[in-house]
Parts: structure tokens; C-alpha cells; sequence
């Protein structure tokens, strides 16, 4: 007769329950598999599959009693370390969100909102697309693919313990949030620069001749000159999505140590 012990017991179900708290956290957070429009049970379904998948590959697992103060650390730690690296990806798409408010704001487009299905909120028509097409060309770059492997190699960078981060984990989580900002603000230069010297050219003219109603004027004007600089910022929209997403999951592994 097969019998086992209680550590057994527990090390074999540790074995599975704690890459699963850090997985269902990643799912949680992060975008694409992670999106509002995706079922609670599809996203479990999936973090359970992941975990099964990843779970026999770990070793050096610690034998930790279910009903315990240091379970219950080991739980709230690993949740928690699933969650920063869903966060982190997720304010790279925040990314493409914060460029076109840029825009929409210059050009007139600011009170065209709608319903952005991956947050639930409200954001700029311009805003949407831009996040509608670097989505689409994450997931055929494979991006998803890659997701999944970044999470299964953290567990080797910040293995299963009870013992806490280092606080260098969140200060790099923290600056991702400036180079967010930046790089945002250096994609939306050139449309900015364009619609402020056209913003420009319409203060002259309204100097110039204050008998012109400038609202009437200026505005369909800035609209479609902010729609051509769009159109012609779309030829290189690929490349540098690519290239941003490369930094995404470099900074991404540098964050994991």
C-alpha cells in the first residue's frame, strides 16, 4: 500500500498551487490574455494549463505547511510578483494610449471618445486605434508566445520563497513609468510639432485679419492636416512598435535580475 507523508502531501501540491498564484496574477494584469473582454474562466483555464505545463520543470520547491503564516506569505508574495509583471507589460500598452491623447488633444479630436474594450474606460478615438493596431501586431509578432516564456523563466530569476524582493525590483518597476512617459512624448513629437506650427500659422492669420472667424476655419483644418500626419506617421508605425516591444521585454528580463 502506497502511504505518504504530510510534507509529501504538501510539497506535492506546493509543487503546483504556488507557480499557479504567480500565473493567475500575470493573467490578472497583463494585457492581451489578460483583457476585460476575455472570461474570468477562460484566463483560470489558461493559468491552470501554463501551470501544469511549467510546474514539473521547477525544483528546489520548499516543503511549506498549507495552514500556515509562511503559506500564507509565500501566496501573497508570489500573487503579488505576477502582478508587477503584468503591471509592467501593461504600461507599455498604456503607452500607445498616452500617444494618441497627445494627438487627439492638438488636433480637435479630444471630445471623440469611446469605449476602449481591453480597459473598460473611456479613451480618444485616436487613442484606440493606435492601441487596437499595436495589439494586433503584438500577437502576430508572437508577442503572447513570448509572455508565456518570460513568466516561466522568472521562476528560475526569483524562485518559490518566502523571503522578500529586493527593493532594486521596485525601483526599476518605478522607472519604467518615466520611460514610458518618454517614449510616448518622442513617438508624438513630430505629429505635435506639426499641429503646433499649424496652431501657429492660424494665431498669425487671426492677428492678421481678426474679422475672420478663426473657429470656423481652423478647426476642419487641424483636423485633416492631424489625419494626413497620421497617415504618413503610419509607414514606420511597425518598425518602431518592434522595436519597442524589444525594449519592453528587455527591460522586462533586466526586471526579473
Amino acid at each position: 500500500m502506497i502511504s505518504f507523508t504530510d510534507s509529501e502531501i504538501g510539497a506535492l501540491v506546493g509543487s503546483f498551487l504556488w507557480p499557479l498564484f504567480r500565473i493567475m496574477g500575470f493573467f490578472l494584469a497583463a494585457p492581451v490574455l489578460g483583457a476585460n473582454f476575455i472570461p474570468m474562466r477562460v484566463r483560470l483555464v489558461m493559468a491552470v494549463a501554463v501551470s501544469l505545463m511549467i510546474s514539473p520543470s521547477l525544483t528546489d520547491i520548499p516543503a511549506i505547511p498549507a495552514l500556515s503564516v509562511q503559506a500564507l506569505v509565500v501566496v501573497v508574495q508570489q500573487v503579488l510578483i505576477g502582478v508587477a509583471l503584468g503591471f509592467f507589460l501593461q504600461m507599455v500598452f498604456q503607452l500607445f494610449i498616452l500617444l494618441g491623447q497627445m494627438i487627439a488633444m492638438q488636433m480637435g479630436l479630444g471630445f471623440a471618445s469611446m469605449v476602449d474594450p481591453t480597459n473598460g474606460i473611456n479613451v480618444a478615438i485616436v487613442s484606440t486605434f493606435y492601441l487596437m493596431f499595436a495589439t494586433m501586431l503584438f500577437v502576430l509578432l508572437d508577442g503572447h508566445l513570448v509572455m508565456i516564456e518570460v513568466i516561466a523563466e522568472s521562476f528560475e530569476q526569483i524562485p518559490i520563497s518566502d523571503q522578500s524582493l529586493s527593493p532594486d525590483v521596485y525601483m526599476r518597476l518605478v522607472g519604467t513609468i518615466s520611460w514610458v512617459f518618454s517614449s510616448a512624448l518622442l513617438l508624438a513629437l513630430p505629429a505635435l510639432t506639426a499641429l503646433l506650427i499649424t496652431n501657429f500659422a492660424f494665431g498669425i492669420m487671426t492677428r492678421a485679419a481678426p474679422q475672420m472667424n478663426i473657429f470656423a476655419l481652423g478647426f476642419p483644418v487641424a483636423l485633416m492636416f492631424g489625419l494626413f500626419i497620421i497617415w504618413l506617421t503610419m509607414a514606420n508605425f511597425q518598425t518602431i512598435a518592434t522595436s519597442i516591444f524589444a525594449d519592453m521585454f528587455a527591460r522586462m528580463r533586466s526586471l526579473l535580475g
